[in-house]
């Protein structure tokens, strides 16, 4: 049996849906963030050392890391839809947004996140323009070019593709549906009509909705 150790609002959440896709069973193991911190309990450290999630344990199978997990899932459960072969046009698209999501766009949406969060944290009252100031030049300079690119280039890519790789639902969507979802919280997609369809049409499908029945709607953190 499969079992998801679930972080609530977090990456694990693709994990719920592609099992769902999939139609394997699973369990899940919820988890509470800290309400001061956010960050992960220490009981995740007993299943694996760093104590993130998303992690799966299949029997005495411990997989963690989102792209392994969804790779794992793909090559020992997934029907042909879910296995490219390498002869396939397609498979390179799969492995570039599935290893893209993590690799490229995630640093930036964090990024982000965490200098946006710089001015409301605790510091001497002197300190808060200096602070504020410098995370301000940091995201108008630097974050939101380098993100509006990117996303700039997935809207093109969707706009000549129903998913990633083309018309099926394959790996790389699951893979991108966190970053383009932490992106609607963090950018304004409103401009990048290719985006919006991508994320209705993924919240559409049976599989996500009952994967967020499962572990709980995704609030990304602005």
């Amino acid at each position: 049996m499969i079992t998801v150790h679930h972080l609530e609002n977090s990456r694990s959440l693709r994990i719920v849906w592609m099992l769902e896709e999939l139609g394997e069973e699973y369990r899940i193991k919820h988890y509470k963030r800290d309400s001061k911190t956010m960050l992960a309990p220490a009981e995740l450290r007993e299943i694996h050392p760093l104590g993130k999630s998303p992690v799966i344990t299949d029997d005495d199978t411990v997989v963690a890391e989102s792209g392994a997990i969804i790779e794992y899932l793909a090559n020992r459960y997934g029907a042909p839809q879910w296995v490219i072969p390498a002869s396939d046009p397609r498979w390179l698209q799969e492995r570039y947004w599935l290893h893209y999501a993590e690799g490229s766009l995630m640093p930036l949406l964090v990024m982000k996140l965490i200098f946006s969060h710089i001015p409301r944290s605790p510091m001497p009252f002197f300190v808060k323009p200096v602070a504020k100031g410098i995370s301000g030049k940091v995201i108008g300079s630097f974050i939101n070019p380098q993100l509006r690119t990117q996303l700039d280039v997935i809207n093109q890519h969707l706009s000549e593709h129903t998913w990633f790789t083309g018309n099926e639902l394959s790996s790389a969507d699951i893979m991108m549906s966190f970053p383009l979802q932490a992106a609607s919280a963090r950018a304004d997609i409103d401009a990048l009509p290719a985006i919006k369809r991508f994320l209705e049409q993924m919240e559409a499908r049976p599989a996500y909705q009952r994967a967020v029945e499962s572990a709980g709607p995704l609030t990304p953190m602005g």
